[in-house]
């Protein structure tokens, strides 16, 4: 059940950054058969990079004898700096959302899901729940934010970024502890 939690707060924080930029595209008035497109892209992409992470991770830690614990908790709290660095930032997105920008978009978004991937063995012995917990979320949060993003200002795109940047940290924290 503690796998199960920890997996579904990893989604969640791992889907902010795409519901903050997606509430971004919402003011740009995408419409309905647009952002289902990009929110199953989105969702395709929080599948595979995991599990392209995940072998890969599985690699390094057989190679290089790491504790992987520690591992997992430096590589959650790397991706929370990086999140907080990219609010800090303030870059405004600039997409063009034919398939070609939606796949960058989806890729761009997805990256951190690749760094989880490095460790998702040692949250849980079933990859392919947690990958699809993790396409679930994203592809909910961006077909919300692009939604809520027809309605609502930038600034709360700013809020959800900081939240997820402290779910991942706390997790990263939690595993090195």
């Amino acid at each position: 059940m503690d796998q199960l939690i920890s997996i579904i707060l990893i989604g969640i924080a791992l889907s902010m950054d795409t519901f903050s930029l997606s509430l971004s595209l919402g003011i740009l008035d995408l419409d309905n058969k647009k952002a289902i497109k990009l929110a199953l892209i989105v969702g395709i992409m929080h599948f595979l990079m995991p599990f392209l992470g995940n072998i890969l991770g599985n690699t390094i830690i057989t190679m290089l004898e790491i504790n992987s614990d520690i591992l997992l908790g430096i590589i959650l709290i790397v991706i929370a700096i990086e999140m907080i660095i990219d609010v800090i930032k303030k870059e405004e997105p600039h997409f063009n959302l034919n398939l070609l920008g939606m796949f960058l978009f989806a890729l761009g978004v997805s990256l951190d899901s690749f760094s989880v991937g490095l460790g998702l063995t040692l949250i849980t012995s079933n990859i392919y729940l947690a990958m699809g917990i993790f396409s679930i979320c994203s592809f909910l949060f961006t077909l919300g934010g692009v939604i809520i993003g027809r309605y609502a200002s930038k600034i709360l795109g700013i809020y959800a970024s900081i939240l997820g940047s402290a779910i991942l940290f706390i997790l990263g924290l939690v595993h090195i502890i």
